[in-house]
């Protein structure tokens, strides 16, 4: 039994791996985004920040080399990624269930490491005990309170498709299995974990914790395979969209990159834009929409 188990842990472990690799390539091959304009940039020095400016404003940018404070970029990344500091700012009633679940999802990936790291060091024993109890916590009071939300708010209807019931309840059942096996069996999970890293299935796995860590391990290979990968979109979001501010100079990347496309043959079904697959971007800039199209 204990060979299945592990064996399904390094499928998913490696589905996981490479799931997140190609969505990471072909986010990184999409075109070149529009420009939102939105300001301030959080790689902006200070003396920009203070009032939402931007290096535009500087007499002669374009002679001047650029200044990108990382600090404060990584500063903006931790509040958004770990505090949900936009849902904060602009959906507070959500916020609550949705930092619930995602901490304690976190608290779970910490745990994860400190389980690893307390094969060499046991006296970690007392640390990964309590981030995996508030964790385990923590993401089942949020997945039950998303789940509530998403079934009695009319206004999340429109937005709510079967899968994301399904992504909830996967949570759930998996988290409640996961908490009843370790309850019920008390088992050795540092061990578990040193016969996974030792390929050693000799390691006792009780029943009900062993259909936990199938569940889990199921679920961390789904999730890269569903939209549930937005941690992956969300940096691209972010570092290739919202925060890009990369000026189109003269003979640079940007303008080799749109030259290109240009050269692509759209087609839309808006009659009046004329896109029929066979018209490149510059014959389509080129015409007058306004005159129609003749029939």
């Amino acid at each position: 039994m204990n060979s299945v188990v592990f064996a399904i842990v390094y499928f998913s472990l490696f589905t996981f791996i490479v799931a997140c690799v190609v969505r990471a390539v072909r986010y990184a091959k999409q075109p070149v985004h529009l420009r939102w304009e939105l300001y301030p940039v959080p790689h902006e020095p200070a003396r920009h920040l203070d009032h939402g400016g931007s290096y535009f404003e500087d007499t002669d940018w374009w002679t001047k080399p650029r200044e990108v404070d990382h600090v404060s970029e990584l500063r903006a990344m931790v509040q958004e990624m770990v505090f949900l500091k936009g849902l904060w700012e602009f959906n507070r009633p959500l916020w609550f269930r949705s930092f619930a679940f995602h901490f304690g999802l976190y608290l779970l990936i910490g745990t994860a490491g400190l389980l690893v790291a307390a094969i060499a060091f046991p006296a970690l024993h007392y640390l990964y005990a309590a981030t995996g109890f508030l964790g385990g916590v923590l993401a089942m009071i949020g997945a039950i309170g998303l789940l509530i939300r998403r079934l009695s708010d009319a206004r999340l209807k429109n937005y709510t498709a079967p899968g994301d019931i399904f992504n909830l309840l996967f949570f759930i059942v998996t988290l409640a299995v996961l908490g009843a096996g370790y309850v019920s069996g008390a088992p050795d999970v540092r061990a578990i974990v040193r016969g996974l890293l030792t390929f050693d299935t000799a390691v006792p796995v009780p029943g009900l914790f062993a259909a936990g860590m199938i569940l889990g391990a199921l679920l961390v290979a789904y999730i890269p395979l569903t939209h549930m990968s937005h941690f992956i979109a969300k940096y691209f979001l972010y570092h290739s969209i919202r925060w890009d501010d990369t000026p189109n100079v003269a003979g640079g990347t940007i303008g080799k990159e749109i030259a290109k496309y240009l050269a692509y043959k759209p087609t839309w079904s808006a009659a009046h834009i004329g896109a029929d697959g066979k018209k490149t971007w510059v014959d389509v800039a080129m015409a007058n929409p306004s005159q129609g199209v003749k029939k």
